[in-house]
């Protein structure tokens, strides 16, 4: 199967998915889509209102049809929700629609990064540290499915780009090459 070219950033929250994301659009002159935002746009609420009012559930049944919407764009960034990875359908979406990139970062650096979890539903249940150490148990197998892993603890953001880029050149995404200046 040939790559598109396009990267996908996958991980829990907090990893810098969108932080770093918006680092590769700039870097690469290509888009950065979140589709998180993309699943607020749609449905007109805000991600915790949505998980709320409808249920995790139905949000991850609109960010399966997001993710169907966005899988033949090309010259794109990905930031995913966490979750996108919990579903079969949407793990063979992403490796169809571009390099999968694993934003391996510790529970305690995610747990700095998040605080108490303002804005994501999933923290509302206890405790940030024991919940994203939970949910790393869990989902750890299906980000370790990703085409690379880079982990970002103790790196800038310009850093873990940096390295993306890199390694993305050597694997299919031959449009990776960053912009000059």
């Amino acid at each position: 199967m040939e790559r598109r070219p396009n990267l996908v950033l996958v991980g829990l929250m907090g990893c810098g998915k969108t932080t770093v994301g918006r680092l590769l659009a700039h870097l690469l002159t290509w888009e950065l889509i979140d589709t998180d935002r993309m699943i607020e746009e749609r449905t007109g609420v805000s991600i915790p209102q949505l998980f709320q009012e409808k249920g995790e559930a139905y949000f991850r049944r609109v960010e399966k049809e997001v993710l169907l919407d966005l899988k033949d764009k090309e010259r794109m960034v990905l930031a995913t929700g966490g979750g996108a990875v919990l579903d079969g359908t949407n793990r063979r979406l992403l490796k169809e629609t571009g390099l999968v990139v694993y934003l391996k970062t510790s529970p305690a650096v995610l747990a700095a990064r998040v605080g108490h979890g303002e804005g994501r539903p999933l923290l509302k249940t206890g405790d940030p540290g024991v919940v994203l150490t939970a949910l790393l148990e869990e989902r750890e197998g299906f980000y370790r499915e990703a085409d690379l892993v880079v982990t970002t603890d103790g790196r800038t953001p310009r850093q873990v780009a940096e390295e993306i880029i890199r390694l993305a050149q050597g694997r299919g995404v031959g449009e990776a090459v960053p912009r000059r200046g």
